[in-house]
């Protein structure tokens, strides 16, 4: 059987996508700058979920957000858990991927099936703050002042600390 040069190419594309080296869990594919569908499968705190791709799971840190912490039990990190839960768990996603992260996380912007886009969802809800070391977009900033100014969510309290702060003092107790 004679093979024509685009099929041969589309042959040994698909078992290069195929094939897992030694050692790795799943396919070197890169989710960077890709747009794709993807179903919810677990929630892991108010940031970060894991999906399933073509019978892969990704974990995804959501773009722009950072929620407070579950671990350490940080006032309000169960409650945007379910926050996040309550936006797309089970649901087939839209996943904007932009980079990974040190821990292998797709960092991502999540829309759910009714077109919210989830990371604006959480800072409209009061159940992150907008992470300004990594994002410098004024839609995501002036949400989190519009819900501190409504005492939306962890706003009710005048003392919530920031995720990041949080993490760094928990990390001082722990040396």
């Amino acid at each position: 059987m004679r093979l024509g040069k685009v099929s041969l190419l589309v042959l040994l594309l698909t078992l290069q996508a195929c094939f897992i080296p030694p050692g790795e869990s799943k396919p070197l594919i890169n989710y960077n700058h890709l747009i794709f569908t993807a179903k919810v499968i677990r929630i892991m705190d108010g940031d970060t979920m894991e999906v399933l791709y073509q019978n892969q799971p990704i974990k995804i840190r959501l773009a722009h957000i950072d929620c407070p912490e579950k671990r350490g039990s940080q006032p309000f990190g169960n409650h945007a858990k379910k926050a996040l839960s309550d936006l797309c768990f089970g649901q087939m996603v839209s996943i904007q991927g932009q980079k990974y992260d040190r821990y292998k996380r797709l960092i991502a912007v999540v829309i759910n099936h009714n077109k919210q886009v989830v990371n604006q969802e959480m800072i409209k809800q009061g159940m992150a703050w907008h992470f300004k070391k990594y994002s410098s977009d004024p839609l995501y900033a002036q949400l989190e002042i519009t819900a501190r100014k409504n005492k939306i969510g962890l706003w009710q309290k005048a003392d919530a600390v920031a995720p990041w702060a949080w993490r760094e003092t928990r990390h001082a107790l722990a040396k």
